[in-house]
């Protein structure tokens, strides 16, 4: 297949990768000047997103927990966590190639997005591999995608629901995983867990950025505005504890957080 030099045919390109491992590595080559087309109208080839026959797709509730006491536990943990950078990847790419009409900013934004989650993935699958497992070795659940399925013919909610909503609801849960790795005694799981708390409250600030740069310009109410969207597209309730000092660090004001904090 001749791929363009374009950004957003090199996204859609990379999307339909199905190896995670040259999906990391295709994005971790790229450069952020690549040129932009915005208005370029693309459709995919394959279908979306590309991805191996392994990890076995179930219901959330049929991903088993395990205690992090033993290495299977921890490195189901781990496997579950590379599942959701993996699946942050290929939700980075869409929102390159799907979205056109954005300023090139929007596009160059959503690339370093990708590119950081490619490291994720790559840093918590060869923790895995310290673990005697692989990626694919355990089941995973498919929620992430389809949120963005449900949202694909709006930025508007794909921005309040898959970086604002269910990537924001990682900035409330690391802390408590990160610890719990340290208190059974994997350093180096716990470590990379600080590196991603790092970079995702830096992606979800980008989000949040584009949706209220989006709401500005429909005159909209981004509070009023996401209650609509998460009722409409059937988002998940975020339940407490939050995070609210990493939230704000990602750029949730303080009428989003007491909105987020009603019963």
């Amino acid at each position: 297949m001749t791929v363009s030099s374009s950004l957003r045919q090199q996204a859609l390109h990379a999307l339909q990768l199905r190896a995670p491992d040259e999906k990391a590595r295709r994005v971790l080559g790229w450069s952020l000047s690549m040129p932009v087309d915005p208005a370029e109208i693309l459709s995919p080839t394959l279908p979306l997103p590309g991805r191996p026959k392994h990890p076995l797709l179930v219901p959330p509730a049929q991903v088993k927990t395990r205690s992090m006491t033993t290495i299977e536990g921890r490195a189901a943990l781990i496997h579950a966590l590379a599942h959701i950078e993996f699946n942050a990847i290929n939700l980075a790419l869409d929102m390159v190639w799907r979205f056109a009409g954005m300023p090139e900013a929007f596009y160059r934004d959503w690339l370093r997005v990708a590119q950081e989650e490619a490291q994720h993935f790559q840093l918590l699958e060869g923790h895995l591999h310290t673990l005697g497992a692989y990626y694919g070795d355990y089941p995973a659940h498919n929620g992430l995608w389809e949120m963005a399925e449900k949202t694909q013919d709006d930025l508007l909610a794909r921005l309040a629901l898959v970086p604002r909503t269910l990537e924001a609801r990682g900035l409330d849960v690391s802390p408590a995983i990160r610890d719990k790795l340290l208190q059974a005694g994997d350093q180096a799981a716990a470590s990379i867990l600080d590196i991603i708390l790092r970079d995702e409250i830096g992606h979800v600030a980008i989000g949040n950025h584009w949706y209220k740069a989006l709401c500005r310009e429909r005159g909209l109410d981004p509070v009023a505005a996401y209650a609509e969207l998460a009722q409409r597209y059937q988002a998940p309730r975020q339940r407490a504890p939050f995070n609210l000092e990493a939230r704000r660090a990602a750029g949730f004001d303080e009428a989003e957080l007491a909105a987020l904090q009603q019963p």
